[in-house]
């Protein structure tokens, strides 16, 4: 007798392997890691090349004179390093998404791997799981950050680039770390990379090496402290359960954006804002 998706319980393991067929629709691991990368290369890209028009822009104000000087200075300005985030971003998920769209179409709605689990969870009970897990994840991981750092301070670039950014520009560059950066990188994560990998693998093994990843490509944020790591690798972790046993990425990305939500929180709360 099949069970019905209402009788299950919220902490039930999840559904049983797909059928060695359902494997030949996953993603392929060189894919998987190569939209990763383009994704990534994108930020890098448009913030590049923004950079450099607003460059060229204050080269041409100060008609060659003091050229470096006037580049530095304007690019240091917290505005303008909060508009070049928002503006990475704002480019690079959307068309990262739309090639994804275009590469998988079939996987978005399925809901375990290799799909892509563009569905309802399978009770709305795990909507209430990832908020505790998005507001336990930070603490839990600044405890273990702090016993492993020794004293030393660990800062991320989004949040020195937000706490000094004017209160006009927190407000889109909260709705691009919070919203649009969590559903990209759950679906690249979650969704892309793990769909690869469990095609190959045993599950356990697949979860490990995709959260891995996923805290790696985060350390260059964190200037490569790697007393970082094993807080990115405890949330991956807690996604990565949240994906599986929900049947749903909307968790995984509701609890993503409650963790970073908590890490930006405090740009709003300072004692002396700037401007």
């Amino acid at each position: 007798m099949q069970i019905s998706s209402t009788e299950v319980s919220p902490l039930s393991p999840p559904d049983s392997p797909p059928p060695p067929h359902a494997g030949r629709t996953a993603p392929g691991l060189r894919a998987s890691v190569g939209i990763i990368v383009v994704y990534f290369a994108l930020q890098f890209a448009v913030s590049f090349l923004f950079g450099a028009a607003i460059a060229a822009t204050a080269a041409l104000r100060n008609n060659g004179a003091g050229i470096e000087t006037a580049i530095r200075t304007t690019l240091a300005q917290p505005a303008m390093q909060a508009l070049l985030a928002i503006l990475s971003l704002g480019v690079a998920a959307p068309l990262t998404l739309w090639l994804m769209r275009r590469s998988w179409p079939a996987l978005w709605p399925q809901a375990q791997p290799p799909g892509f689990g563009f569905v309802p969870p399978r009770q709305p009970l795990f909507f209430a799981l990832a908020v505790l897990v998005g507001l336990a994840a930070p603490f839990l991981g600044a405890l273990l950050t702090e016993w492993l750092a020794h004293g030393h301070t660990v800062t991320q670039d989004i949040q020195q680039i937000g706490g000094n950014t004017p209160l006009g520009l927190r407000i889109p560059l909260v709705l691009v770390v919070v919203c649009v950066g969590p559903l990209v990188e759950e679906l690249l994560f979650r969704g892309v990379l793990l769909s690869a990998l469990m095609k190959r693998v045993h599950v356990g093994w697949a979860v490990a090496g995709s959260s891995l990843l996923f805290a790696l490509v985060h350390l260059p944020g964190l200037d490569y402290q790697w007393y970082a790591l094993p807080n990115l690798l405890l949330l991956a972790l807690l996604l990565a359960g949240l994906r599986l046993r929900s049947g749903s990425i909307w968790p995984a990305v509701l609890a993503h954006g409650v963790n970073n939500l908590l890490a930006v929180a405090v740009w709003f709360v300072a004692i002396n804002p700037p401007g």
